[in-house]
């Protein structure tokens, strides 16, 4: 067990948090504990102002029998991707990378609401 811990704390920072999030969210979903139809963002919530959604959006993945090994081969483009990244092009420089996740992120969260939003215009 040690040595999982160990592996894990050698992740780097963000890298680390973005690959928990996204292992601990989906698996909380699939056993129960979350609700998944809270987890992603749909015209309603956001009319209702649900604004998790666009964050537990990001991390949760529907883990079933047909979908459980692409959740795995996600997962690791993302823990190799996002390391690599951290370690190379963004290496001492957290805020940096930090900057192009949110900028990526909010730029998919304003274009999937205007898609939900403005589909029927």
């Amino acid at each position: 067990m040690s040595e999982i811990k160990a592996w894990f704390m050698s992740i780097p920072v963000i890298t680390r948090y973005w690959f928990g999030l996204s292992l601990a969210i989906p698996v909380l979903g699939r056993f129960g504990l979350l609700n998944p139809y809270h987890m992603f963002m749909t015209k309603d919530a956001l009319w209702h102002l649900e604004l998790w959604r666009p964050f537990t959006g990001t991390f949760y993945y529907p883990i079933g029998p047909g979908t459980g090994f692409h959740y795995l081969i996600n997962l690791y483009f993302l823990y190799q991707y996002s390391k690599n990244l951290e370690t190379s092009e963004f290496q001492g420089k957290p805020a940096d990378y930090l900057f192009m996740l949110i900028f990526n992120w909010s730029a998919l969260v304003v274009s999937i609401c205007r898609i939900l939003f403005f589909e029927y215009l």
